[in-house]
């Protein structure tokens, strides 16, 4: 099974639970910062809600992330991207952070069954002038022993 989507929208990062301590009670709590996106996420994904994928995965993400103003020229030349301009997003969020977003998403609706299914990723991020969001590339594998496994 192959499954192939962009996700349009500014990705997110899934932030780190909190802890917290209120009245001699201790607790944690998710802040709840990439909501809107893994929402965004389900949404464009619907049609593949409960597929329950018992298999193993194999995930592809490309993050397009957006560019900041610096980036581009001034005046005429406003739509311009300055040469010196950079093409990897090596600035936060994180990209392993950024994937957990994802991953948890398709997850909480169903797509698969665990992302502990995930045998092989692989995930880069870059800017973007126009589009931004996220490529999301998914191939289930065969459930077999070739006998290689000791």
């Amino acid at each position: 099974m192959k499954i192939e989507k962009f996700i349009t929208g500014t990705p997110k990062a899934q932030p780190r639970v909190k802890a917290y301590s209120r009245g001699g009670r201790a607790g944690v709590y998710d802040p709840g910062t990439a909501n809107e996106w893994k929402n965004q996420i389900k949404v464009e994904m619907k049609n593949h809600a409960n597929l329950m994928i018992d298999a193993p995965i194999s995930v592809q993400l490309q993050f397009l992330m957006p560019r900041p103003k610096s980036h581009f020229g001034t005046g005429k030349n406003a739509e311009n991207l300055k040469l010196s301009a950079p093409y990897c997003h090596t600035k936060k969020p994180d990209i392993d952070n950024l994937a957990k977003a994802v991953f948890d998403a398709l997850t909480d609706m169903g797509v698969w069954k665990d992302d502990s299914q995930i045998v092989f990723t692989l995930i880069n991020k870059k800017y973007s002038a126009w589009a931004t969001g996220v490529w999301i590339h998914i191939e289930t594998h065969e459930k077999h022993d070739n006998g290689n496994t000791k």
